[in-house]
């Protein structure tokens, strides 16, 4: 049994989906968080996971916490994606950059990544690979996205005051667009970001940390046939140094991962992010 949970901080309520475990041998139930939905006026049937989405007691509690906003702002999503997609591929980075500003006046950056960019940068990869639109076509997109999270980048301000974070991908990986996205995202919360986003040598990244002492490592692994050099990018720097690792991306989801020894993050919005890094 699965339900929705909501927690007051202040003046606003966050939405938790929550389901109910016996447990025998206390002749109890007990609770089990599923996930963490965000900001109630923000949550919307997508955050929901795919298999309790239709739940009809999850959609109504979700409905009486938004019950004027919620299909307004799933349209407003949907829109976006559509208009995100024919952008991307067009190569039109003006346009681009009007839906994200239009967008962030009713939601917030962390919602133009999570419901916006990444499906859509996903839906390209998928038509590509189906061959409904061309591999330049994809080429372009992709290039365009990254110049959109660039010029997102550029719109943040303030000086960093909070952990001192590394992200980085292992040799041979290529896609960087996930690193980016990152960057901008906890730059926006003031960490301070080193990005290699771009795929160097092991040992060049190991003497980046020796200089510049981060807090915290995360590697981002998009192409399943990079899993291996990711094991080997986490063995080399854990021989090297006590620092705690966050590993993710697209390749992580495969069904056949390795033994990796560093912890694995899956399927979370990207203001849950902070608080992983806090606690790792």
């Amino acid at each position: 049994m699965v339900y929705i949970r909501a927690k007051k901080v202040k003046s606003d309520q966050y939405l938790y989906l929550v389901k109910s475990i016996w447990d025998s041998k206390k002749s109890t139930s007990r609770q089990e968080i599923v996930k963490y939905l965000g900001k109630a006026s923000d949550v919307v049937k997508d955050d929901i996971p795919i298999e309790y989405r239709n739940d009809p007691k999850v959609l109504s509690i979700l409905a009486s916490h938004n019950p004027k906003d919620i299909k307004k702002r799933e349209e407003a999503t949907r829109k976006s994606k559509k208009r995100l997609y024919k952008k991307l591929t067009e190569g039109n980075i003006e346009e681009s950059v009007k839906i994200y500003e239009e967008y962030v006046k009713i939601f917030n950056e962390a919602d133009f990544f999570d419901k916006i960019l990444k499906p859509v940068m996903y839906d390209i990869g998928e038509d590509w690979a189906s061959n409904k639109i061309s591999i330049a076509t994809e080429h372009v997109a992709s290039n365009i996205a990254q110049t959109l999270v660039k010029i997102i980048m550029d719109k943040v301000s303030g000086t960093a005051n909070k952990k001192k974070v590394l992200i980085c991908v292992p040799l041979g990986e290529e896609h960087h667009l996930g690193c980016d996205v990152l960057e901008t995202y906890l730059s926006i919360k003031r960490f301070k970001v080193y990005n290699i986003g771009t795929s160097i040598p092991t040992e060049s990244i190991i003497s980046f940390i020796e200089n510049n002492n981060p807090d915290i490592v995360l590697i981002s692994i998009t192409l399943q046939d990079n899993l291996s050099a990711g094991q080997r990018l986490v063995k080399k720097i854990k021989e090297k140094h006590n620092i705690p690792i966050l590993i993710g991306g697209c390749a992580m989801q495969s069904k056949k991962i390795p033994k990796i020894d560093a912890k694995i993050v899956l399927d979370v919005k990207l203001e849950e992010i902070p608080k992983i890094i806090r606690s790792a």
